[in-house]
């Protein structure tokens, strides 16, 4: 399919709105909410689009995709979204999907060379989008059909029982955003801006005037492509007059540690911070999208809203069942407000994830910004890492998740994702084993979605310099082989053949938990900490060690946890009037659900007792038999 053809008129496009059911809910507005007992948890896959499925191995700094290979969307066959499947998983959020800027040639299907100085790396940042309207050609085994494959790959993964989650980058765009697949009647950002001034209401950027965009100074002597030849990697990028850069930057050459290959979106948020548009009611606080809906009927609000609106309900009515908002916190609530009941309106079960990294913003973006979750991450991740690293403490994990503790049903849980260091490098535990009490803790505290990002479940390290992207991170830059969670794809197969045997009992760690937490209703009730009890006790029991209760009426398991490098044993304490709680008594029966072996408890005067060996990095789901 040529481009031009594989647009959508503004009619067609209206009409597919009709068929998702905008302005309708999809569910019955009168049926009555699900109960604890009836919900079961959420767990997000994430996966590196263009690296899930590659199969080279050369692996060379700086490679090409002819050297470093490429995955396809094809890569994602039955085969390999069943074995996604068997991780519990409920959505994939399918990272780098939408165009962005790349350093490869499809001249031959309209699509305009990107300029290697306002590129990171070679395959680009998935963060610096080009065109909203279509996908990275990379992915396509014909780039000219490439709205057709993905379309493919959501019917797939829909037909596996799983939805499909995007990325939204709202804060910013690729320097040169050209939108060649926009639907007719959509212009693209900046189009219209007048670029005479330095804000206006609805213009999509922020203008520098009289200066012109200077590339950034390289960084220890750090060139585009590492030096090689390019056509356009000459120092200089024409763009006047200069624009505000993503990260909020107003030099005309920002700083090459700024996100300088994008420029920031403009909200109708003058210079000087203060809103060109409404602030929202504090009756509104956790009012439903209808009420918010309501209230931005009324509003004319700033055009890159109207753009963005534009933009999900497109995708939405590709089939695309959610979102990831990208940093989220830099665009105003208010805005999430709009979008969101535009969002929910068409799609009332759209799964809308947010990356927000302040914590006293939490419960606004929750309850006036209508996400669905955000990441947990300044709190439980930020103090979870540390007990995985053999320092921390416990007592500190628990007071942090106490704090969220009323909205912690939507605080996303995660140990790795594309930003964050694999756990098996050596930054940050050296070993794969020491994610084991940490995802055991962090999928059984609370109901909150759980995201599992691709080749954590296998122990991937990161360990290798890419290019661009630097080694303890998997690269999101680059053209890479992904060399754990390769052995796993075992050529296509997908069934963990060239695993090795830490790796493929790994993997079958992670298969046992995650499916436990999406079948235990328990996980979906109250939270009983035994952690004070048993450092009180000092029966063994140390700050490295972790236990709780989950119950929910009649279901209940315990969760145990050790974060010691080496192996332990002590004697869990029950508290009687836990013991009491949970009805356990000489004559129950207990097992550990990750092994399926036996527990032996005992009843004292003061509760009861479990006698407990603990190999290093540990731990038990003990439920009734």
């Amino acid at each position: 399919m040529s481009i031009k053809s594989s647009r959508l008129s503004l009619q067609a496009l209206l009409a597919a709105f009709m068929i998702v059911g905008c302005g309708e809910d999809r569910t019955d507005p009168q049926q009555p909410p699900h109960t604890q007992e009836e919900q079961t948890k959420v767990v997000v896959y994430q996966v590196f689009t263009r690296l899930f499925g590659n199969t080279e191995t050369a692996n060379v700094p700086w490679g090409t995709i002819e050297q470093n290979g490429v995955g396809k969307f094809s890569d994602f066959t039955p085969e390999a979204l069943e074995g996604i499947r068997e991780l519990g998983t409920t959505h994939i959020w399918y990272t780098g999907v939408p165009h962005h800027a790349v350093i490869r040639d499809y001249r031959d299907i309209g699509v305009s060379l990107d300029d290697p100085d306002v590129v990171k790396g070679r395959a680009g940042s998935p963060y610096a989008v080009k065109d909203y309207y279509n996908v990275n050609p990379d992915l396509a085994d014909d780039p000219s059909r490439r709205l057709e494959e993905f379309d493919a790959l959501i019917s797939r993964t829909h037909d596996a029982g799983m939805k499909v989650v995007i990325d939204i980058v709202p804060n910013h765009v690729a320097r040169r955003y050209e939108s060649i697949s926009a639907p007719e009647g959509i212009e693209g950002f900046g189009v219209n801006d007048d670029t005479s001034v330095v804000y206006a209401r609805d213009n999509n950027f922020y203008y520098i005037l009289d200066e012109a965009f200077i590339v950034p100074d390289a960084i220890n002597g750090e060139q585009p492509l590492d030096g090689e030849a390019h056509p356009l990697a000459d120092g200089f990028f024409s763009e006047t007059p200069a624009k505000w850069t993503g990260n909020g930057s107003r030099l005309a050459q920002p700083h090459a540690n700024d996100w300088y290959e994008t420029v920031k979106i403009n909200y109708g948020v003058r210079p000087d911070g203060s809103y060109d548009f409404p602030s929202l009611p504090s009756e509104l606080t956790g009012a439903n999208y209808r009420e918010h809906l309501a209230f931005w009927e009324q509003v004319d609000v700033p055009d890159s809203w109207l753009k963005f609106r534009d933009i999900t309900q497109y995708w939405l009515a590709r089939g695309v069942d959610g979102f990831r908002y990208d940093m989220a916190e830099m665009v105003p609530v208010e805005f999430w407000s709009y979008l969101n009941s535009h969002i929910k309106a068409t799609n009332q079960d759209a799964f809308l994830l947010a990356e927000v990294y302040n914590p006293a913003q939490y419960r606004s973006y929750l309850q006036l910004g209508l996400m669905d979750t955000l990441y947990d991450k300044v709190g439980f991740y930020d103090t979870l890492k540390p007990l995985m690293q053999g320092q921390g403490s416990v007592s500190e994990l628990f007071a942090i998740h106490e704090a969220v503790a009323d909205i912690s049903p939507s605080m996303l849980h995660f140990l790795e994702n594309h930003d964050e260091q694999r756990i098996a490098s050596d930054e940050f535990a050296g070993t794969p084993l020491a994610g084991k009490p940490g995802m055991l803790v962090s999928t059984t505290i609370s109901s909150s979605p759980t995201l599992l990002y691709f080749g954590q479940d296998v122990g991937e390290d990161g360990m290798l310099d890419a290019g661009f992207g630097r080694k303890t991170r998997t690269t999101i830059f680059d053209y890479w082989g992904v060399p754990a969670h390769q052995r796993w794809m075992n050529g296509g197969a997908f069934d963990g053949g060239q695993l090795t045997e830490q790796e493929a009992a790994l993997r079958a760690f992670y298969t046992t938990l995650m499916n436990f937490t999406v079948n235990s209703s328990a996980v979906m009730g109250e939270m009983i900490p035994l952690h004070q009890a048993n450092l009180q006790a000092n029966s063994g029991y140390g700050d490295q060690d972790m236990a709780f209760v989950r119950k929910l009426n009649s279901d209940w398991f315990i969760t145990v946890a050790s974060f010691r490098r080496e192996a332990s044993a002590y004697t869990l304490k029950i508290p009687e009037n836990v013991r009491l709680m949970l009805e356990i008594d000489a004559q129950t029966k207990l097992i550990d659900k990750l092994s399926n072996e036996p527990i032996d408890v005992s009843i004292t005067t003061q509760g009861a007792e479990i006698s407990l060996e603990l190999e290093a990095f540990g731990g038990l789901i003990i439920s009734p038999q």
